[in-house]
């Protein structure tokens, strides 16, 4: 039985909305304007290290795109991914919940296009380990909504910026979360691990 993982980055009052800068959120940019170099370094290392330990990605289908066209030659040559965690991220088996997608641009892309509930649930039974989630926060919130999310970890960077979206903008109910882990990255940067209480 497969354990679904949402992985992510986010500000210390929750926000998770653009956090390179890149969409023009006017209070974006966050990733990279509040942490050190030694943040940065220990950060790289956790994020390879979790990407080395999985079995799978699931995303939608913009962050698949997102992902696609930071997988490149020249980003690893400029230093803005780290080339071992790309080979890995390009190696593992993607699964991407998209009723629009017909040509993935990267390998290893499995189109998840029917009932996202369904085939997710049919995904956790098909694959035996770890199933990550990389932003894809509207699908973030179905696999929470769904009871289909197993653990939860975040990167909480060190700035409040008062407005955009959150990761938990709205559930119908409580989710009871069970603290597995935390621990410093770098000298700014906290992680924390959480298991989602089912039933």
């Amino acid at each position: 039985m497969g354990k679904i993982i949402i992985s992510t980055n986010v500000t210390l009052d929750g926000v998770v909305q653009d956090p390179d800068g890149e969409e023009g959120f006017e209070r974006g940019g966050w990733f990279h304007q509040y942490v050190g170099a030694k943040d940065l370094e220990d950060w790289v290392a956790r994020e390879t290290e979790e990407a080395l330990g999985v079995d799978a990605l699931l995303m939608g289908r913009q962050t698949s795109e997102w992902f696609a066209d930071r997988m490149t030659a020249r980003n690893e040559a400029e230093g803005r991914v780290s080339p071992e965690w790309a080979n890995r991220v390009r190696s593992l088996p993607k699964y991407v919940v998209s009723s629009t997608l017909e040509d993935p641009r990267w390998s290893n892309v499995t189109v998840l296009g029917g009932d996202a509930v369904k085939e997710i649930s049919e995904l956790k039974r098909k694959v035996d380990g770890e199933i990550l989630v990389y932003a894809s926060y509207q699908l973030v919130r179905t696999l929470i909504e769904q009871n289909l999310a197993d653990e939860l970890r975040l990167v909480v960077f060190p700035v409040v910026v008062g407005t955009g979206l959150r990761l938990f903008d709205e559930t119908s109910d409580k989710k009871p979360l069970h603290l597995v882990n935390t621990r410093k990255i770098g000298d700014g940067l906290v992680f924390y691990t959480y298991e989602f209480v089912q039933g």
